[in-house]
């Protein structure tokens, strides 16, 4: 039977008081009244009490008598059940896993730091017993070998794939989503349940970092330049209307061209504008 099977086991606390009664019984036997047979009662009482199993809150105990899978306790308290089961506990426990940041290369193959945390619980213990080796080792492994796979799934970000529907640095959820999707198929095997998975670490390569620093300021100036000239336009714009809708001054196709260019010169310039009053003539 290739899963999970639950066992009831006995009180221990009602076999435990029975025991203690066969053992003093068949000892006061034995000294006061020679009844040798009462050692074969006394020795099969003290291999009986080999049975007791004590289980706490959020942990299990997979039974085994001689190589055949006899079942799980997961109810906690005091039990007794065959003394020659083989008792094996595992944690139910969530656990908590912190990646050290690995080095994966990317969709577009820039070369990337990335590091996941993962909250994961044992959750079908017969897969964990027998199925893998060493359950918690095989977390770690298979783990980082998904999040090696999302990393090349994904491009860093959308600077080289312009048509990148998700992205490693913006994905949030949406990437954080097929992560937690990939580890819980491959932790199935285990009989792991994860309870969450994401992204908690990247970043470029050393290698690449300052070169990629520099396209990402360039990007960011680019950007905050179309802001700053579509703004200037629009203030020019609305100057010129204001201006020939009230009648203040009268402007040739010649002037307008001047006014234009000088506002421009003002409102894009990463400097503050110094003016210069002319104290004479439009003309001069």
């Amino acid at each position: 039977m290739n899963q999970e099977k639950i066992f009831n086991p006995f009180n221990g606390y009602g076999m435990l008081t029975l025991l203690i009664f066969l053992f003093f019984g068949s000892l006061a036997g034995i000294i006061f009244m020679k009844m040798i047979p009462l050692l074969l009662v006394l020795l099969i009482t003290i291999v009986l009490a080999l049975g007791f199993v004590i289980v706490n809150p959020n942990e299990s105990a997979v039974l085994v008598l001689f190589g055949a899978y006899k079942g799980t306790i997961k109810k906690y308290g005091f039990f007794w059940a065959n003394p020659f089961f083989v008792k094996k506990k595992i944690s139910l426990r969530a656990h908590n896993f912190d990646s050290d940041p690995i080095k994966v290369n990317d969709k577009v193959g820039n070369p990337i730091k990335i590091g996941v945390v993962l909250v994961w619980k044992v959750e079908e213990t017969f897969r964990t017993a027998f199925q893998v080796d060493d359950f918690k080792h095989f977390v770690l492994v298979q783990s980082e070998a998904a999040l090696r796979k999302i990393a090349g799934s994904y491009p860093y970000d959308d600077f080289e794939d312009e048509d990148a529907e998700l992205t490693l640095r913006s994905g949030g959820e949406g990437i954080n989503h097929e992560l937690e999707k990939e580890i819980s198929e491959r932790l199935e095997l285990a009989g792991i349940h994860v309870i969450e998975a994401r992204i908690n670490y990247i970043a470029y390569a050393e290698e690449i970092a300052s070169a990629m620093l520099r396209r990402q300021q360039a990007s960011a100036i680019i950007a905050a330049r179309e802001k700053i000239v579509e703004g200037a336009v629009g203030m020019v714009e609305m100057a010129l209307q204001k201006l020939e809708g009230k009648k203040v001054v009268h402007l040739d196709e010649e002037s307008k061209a001047a006014m234009v260019s000088n506002l421009m010169v003002v409102l894009c310039s990463d400097e503050s504008a110094r003016p210069i009053i002319n104290a004479g003539t439009l003309n001069h």
